[in-house]
């Protein structure tokens, strides 16, 4: 831990003095998870002001109150940023029970308590995002704020616009509908070929198993690009630090999302939208339109009669001419049901073809 703070996008705001939750504060001091921060809370080794805090509903003010753990002062680590080029065969976790090696391992252990930003799974490379700031690290995985992911595949076979379609398109797994944002190809290479993926959210071997599902088996996979950020010349293995520029650009998409609702939802079982309905309805007048000529109407047409489907239409109350009125004296109406006689003025022969 540390007495240093930092400084502009990647402080987090953490300098202001507002008050927290007091899990999330020692969250941030890299005492673990706010679930193992909650039960340092409820065993009573905690205590702001001299006074033992034993309620997860207690707030602290960092700038302004003191913070103690067993008798030890607290202090908000540094945040750091990291871009890491994963190497095959490293996991995307803290500790792997078989003992597999995992990517915090190549990071030194006296550093802040590191976690990564979503996960690559162990034979995929490439860009991985790994900090100390739990708040950002969870925005940047969640699809709300529509981060989008860039990868570079080498599938078996020559996959041609059709089976992009169906990708785009997506297909049902156990965990909902799966689909790729955009996908190109890049290059044909002794049977298979190199395509570049856009991805808006990181499912669970999710490029992998669309592929699969098309008949394409995918041979290499690496992540590029992480919404602004691109992997670059960092060497399979290495690490560098984000750059202030990048952070400014990731929190500048942060907050144009969050505050811009998304076009469609992805990872998901579809829903019924409102365009659908539209659509149908514009399709239907489109049908009508084309069914034949029609007598022009010199009458307004009312919204209900709008979204009433062809040959079911009312006419609107108010409206001029006789056509609410029912037939003029005299004249014929157009409904064949008003032409007809009455009952008591039923034609003589009917009856007798009746009796014969």
């Amino acid at each position: 831990m540390t007495d240093q703070e930092g400084t502009g996008p990647s402080s987090s705001g953490q300098q202001s003095g507002k008050p927290m939750r007091l899990q999330r504060f020692l969250a941030q001091c890299g005492l673990g998870s706010r679930r193992e921060c909650e039960e340092l809370i409820t065993d009573g080794r905690v205590t702001i002001d001299g006074e033992v805090a034993s309620q997860l509903g207690s707030t602290v003010d960092p700038a302004r109150q003191t913070v103690e753990l067993d008798g030890e002062r607290l202090r908000l680590e540094r945040k750091k940023y990291f871009l890491l080029n994963k190497p095959p065969g490293y996991l995307c976790t803290a500790k792997d029970p078989q003992g597999r090696p995992v990517v915090l391992d190549l990071f030194p252990d006296e550093g802040p308590r590191l976690f990564t930003v979503g996960r690559l799974d162990e034979n995929t490379t490439g860009l991985l995002i790994v900090t100390n700031d739990g708040d950002l690290a969870q925005k940047l995985a969640h699809p709300r704020y529509r981060i989008y992911r860039l990868y570079r595949a080498q599938v078996a076979g020559n996959p041609d616009r059709e089976i992009f379609d169906q990708l785009k398109q997506g297909f049902f797994f156990t965990e909902g509908k799966f689909r790729v944002h955009d996908i190109v190809p890049v290059k044909r290479q002794k049977g298979s070929t190199w395509v570049e993926i856009t991805m808006t959210e990181g499912q669970n071997r999710e490029i992998r198993r669309l592929l699969a599902r098309v008949g394409h088996k995918v041979m290499k996979l690496e992540r590029i690009g992480f919404g602004p950020i691109r992997l670059g010349r960092v060497p399979l293995g290495q690490y560098r630090e984000l750059r202030m520029d990048e952070l400014g650009k990731l929190h500048e998409i942060l907050e144009r999302n969050q505050s811009t609702p998304a076009r469609e939802s992805t990872g998901s079982k579809p829903r019924s939208r409102p365009g659908k309905r539209v659509a149908s309805q514009q399709k239907s007048e489109g049908k009508s339109a084309t069914s034949g000529p029609k007598k022009k109407s010199t009458r307004s047409v009312s919204t209900r009669q709008q979204f009433t489907p062809a040959g079911k239409s009312r006419p609107a109350k108010g409206a001029g001419g006789n056509q609410d009125r029912g037939p003029t004296k005299g004249k014929p109406s157009g409904n064949p049901k008003a032409r007809r006689p009455s009952s008591g003025s039923r034609p003589k022969g009917k009856s007798k073809r009746r009796k014969g």
